[in-house]
């Protein structure tokens, strides 16, 4: 069979260099892809704007230790990195979808007490599927009625009027998105037809020169999605809705009308996942709390990322890890 492509000369060495930044990025866990790909985050001649730490699936709860995993991940981001704002993309508690009200209670009182104790630093937040309360009615022992229940306790905790948002923070726009929609007994990830439509006129809002990060907790778009499970008994792929927004395409279709969208960030996989596609790049932050604050979960070990953001709309993005191990 002759080969499709046959590369010589410089497109040879084009392929090649290609090659070796992609390698780097897998073996380093550092972010090269953008160099690989031709991303002008690489070049040196930039204006930093903001640093952000990028914080994810903390899962915080009086068990293992980890309370203290927190408080030593926020020491570590603050002395090391020095962030001008921090974003937990959610699951900050672990958990209130199965929870009763009084365990549900502990842990939010445990993280708050912990982020205001250690962290001095401006945190703006998207919620997890495990930060909505009585998701699993059973477990949870709720009706639906309870003045709290749902997404209502994590938005009277930091005063927000709807669960989605924007803002504006050193030349950048920020939209946090609600990425949970409880169904049934369970969840899937998707914005709503309400939420979409708001999404829609606030990036009409925005200027085109002004670049726009979005944060939510489940993936808009991953790569490692895939990684959750086995093919199935045909052989093929599947990616349930609940570990990638079901509703991607429309959102890929709003970007491609508003190119200053230049990175959306989420967690919820555990894991160190970046997709660039149409000009948008789609990061998933990996988790403080690694697997559940057990160890690594699959190859990430428990971390943070650190993601610089220029007033040409171009950043560059690191994982870093802090060092905690499995508490007994």
């Amino acid at each position: 069979m002759k080969p499709i492509l046959k590369a010589s000369g410089s497109s040879r060495r084009s392929v090649l260099k290609m090659a070796a930044g992609v390698a780097a990025a897998f073996l380093t866990g550092k972010d090269s892809l953008g160099a690989a790909f031709g991303d002008t985050s690489t070049r040196g001649d930039r204006k930093r704007a903001l640093r952000i730490a990028h914080l994810t699936d903390i899962h915080v709860k009086p068990e293992l230790q980890a309370d203290k995993g927190l408080a030593t991940c926020l020491r570590h981001v603050q002395q090391h990195h020095k962030p001008d704002l921090i974003l937990d993309t959610g699951d900050t508690i672990f958990d209130s979808m199965a929870a009763e009200e009084s365990r549900v209670r502990l842990l939010w009182e445990l993280s708050q007490k912990i982020w205001k104790a250690e962290c001095g630093v401006p945190v703006e937040r998207a919620i997890g599927n495990h930060d909505v309360w009585g998701i699993r009615k059973k477990g949870s022992k709720t009706t639906g009625s309870e003045p709290l229940y749902g997404k209502k306790w994590i938005m009277s905790l930091h005063g927000w009027e709807r669960p989605y948002r924007s803002f504006d923070r050193g030349g950048w726009h920020f939209v946090a998105l609600d990425s949970v929609s409880p169904k049934e007994d369970g969840y899937i990830g998707h914005i709503d037809d309400e939420q979409f439509e708001w999404l829609g006129q606030d990036l009409a809002r925005v200027a085109p020169r002004t670049p726009v990060l979005l944060f939510c907790h489940i993936p808009i778009l991953s790569a490692a999605a895939f990684f959750k499970r086995e093919p199935d008994e045909s052989g093929d792929w599947r990616v349930p809705g609940s570990r990638m927004l079901i509703d991607a395409r429309r959102l890929k279709d709003l970007f491609y009308k508003h190119r200053n969208v230049k990175v959306c960030l989420s967690g919820h996989l555990h894991v160190v996942d970046r997709v660039d596609y149409l000009g948008v790049s789609y990061l998933c932050g990996g988790a403080v709390s690694g697997g559940w604050w057990r160890g690594n979960c699959q190859e990430c070990e428990p971390g943070y990322a650190v993601i610089d953001l220029y007033t040409d709309g171009t950043f560059d993005n690191k994982y870093v890890t802090y060092g905690w191990k499995p508490q007994a």
